[in-house]
């Protein structure tokens, strides 16, 4: 499912026009964004946890020519399932 699909069965599950529901998922995820990038925790019940991770610089290789390479320390978001979610995947 990509973020089109997701805003129209939104459109149809709540019997809105098309555009609200793309204004309303729109806004869901640039809140989330706006959460993280400020360094918040963003939880969902029921669903799950994104937060953001920072990981330190390191020295790595290059496979294709073996040469080490300097690789730039890093920030990026991480998910962690609820138990709910869990659970229905795992029936």
């Amino acid at each position: 499912m990509n973020k089109s699909d997701l805003m129209r069965i939104i459109s149809v599950k709540m019997e809105i026009p098309y555009q609200q529901a793309e204004t309303a998922v729109n806004s869901f995820f640039a809140a989330m964004a706006d959460g993280l990038a400020e360094g918040k925790r963003v939880e969902i019940r029921g669903f799950g946890s994104f937060q953001i991770r920072e990981y330190d610089g390191y020295m790595g290789r290059n496979p294709k020519t073996g040469d080490d390479v300097s690789v730039a320390p890093k920030i990026q978001p991480f998910f962690k399932a609820g138990k709910e979610i869990k659970n229905v995947l795992n029936k």
